[in-house]
């Protein structure tokens, strides 16, 4: 199992918990963290035993987003990883989700900071849980910067467009409960627990069928900006074949047997 000096990772049974872990700094990113979560996401997709991802941070934040020091020019933690960064210079848009999208659904566990580059990643999760005292937000213009980590381009699609211009033109922050009502997140709990809730809905989607499960994540995003009927075209040429496999054939026995199914990825 992966892992480096800025971000850890364990197995929660077939879930891999992914922790940005540089809580001095509120988790902003370093390149030993991004070289850590591009190898994360690669473990997931690579492990068949891996039916689902939570992202999370240590000491009570997120991601306070990039490490400014770094952009001011003082370095950044981490120089035995320059040597991957120069042999594949798009891995940092990989870590963040830009570049790169997982076949395993990714649920975010929110506490503290998810700010910046933090809100970034975040837009390239599938499922979000935020404590009530998370804050959310884009600051780069009120730094003079751009968010240039997808969001001009995911966050309109995500939520509607006034409060996506709203986000990112202003920069201001934005609390948990208005993060849910304008649809960034979607479930708000107690502090301290939006981890243990992240690993119940990994729980969950974990007893479903992966095959399943990952056609239906791939389906979502293939049809997203395609019209109604070219997206249901799609939709049948990623879905028929599912009911092919023996997976579907074992759901459907387990469930006329009244017992919990036990899915092979076949």
């Amino acid at each position: 199992m992966g892992g480096t000096e800025h971000l850890s990772v364990r197995r929660e049974g077939a879930t891999l918990v992914l922790t940005l872990n540089r809580p001095e700094a509120k988790n902003a990113l370093s390149l030993p963290m991004l070289v850590g979560l591009y190898d994360g996401w690669l473990e997931a997709d690579a492990d068949d035993t891996v039916r689902s991802v939570v992202l999370t941070g240590a000491g009570g934040s997120f991601c306070a987003g990039m490490d400014l020091k770094a952009l001011a020019g003082k370095g950044m933690a981490g120089e035995q990883y320059r040597d991957r960064l120069k042999a594949d210079p798009d891995l940092h848009w990989k870590a963040m989700l830009r570049h790169h999208r997982p076949r395993k659904p990714v649920i975010a566990a929110v506490e503290g900071h998810c700010v910046a580059g933090g809100t970034e990643i975040l837009q390239g999760t599938d499922i979000r849980v935020a404590a009530a005292s998370a804050t959310f937000g884009l600051f780069e213009v009120r730094r003079g910067l751009f968010p240039i980590g997808g969001s001009t381009v995911r966050l309109p699609r995500q939520i509607a467009r006034t409060h996506a211009l709203e986000m990112l033109l202003t920069g201001r922050p934005y609390g948990a409960d208005e993060a849910a009502a304008i649809g960034l997140v979607g479930r708000v709990v107690p502090d301290g627990t939006a981890l243990d809730a992240a690993l119940d809905i990994a729980e969950r989607v974990n007893a479903c069928g992966p095959l399943a499960v990952e056609a239906v994540k791939a389906s979502v995003y293939e049809t997203a900006e395609l019209p109604e009927t070219e997206g249901l075209a799609a939709e049948l040429k990623r879905g028929w074949p599912i009911f092919d496999t023996a997976d579907a054939k074992e759901g459907a026995r387990a469930f006329a047997e009244k017992r919990t199914p036990v899915y092979r990825r076949e």
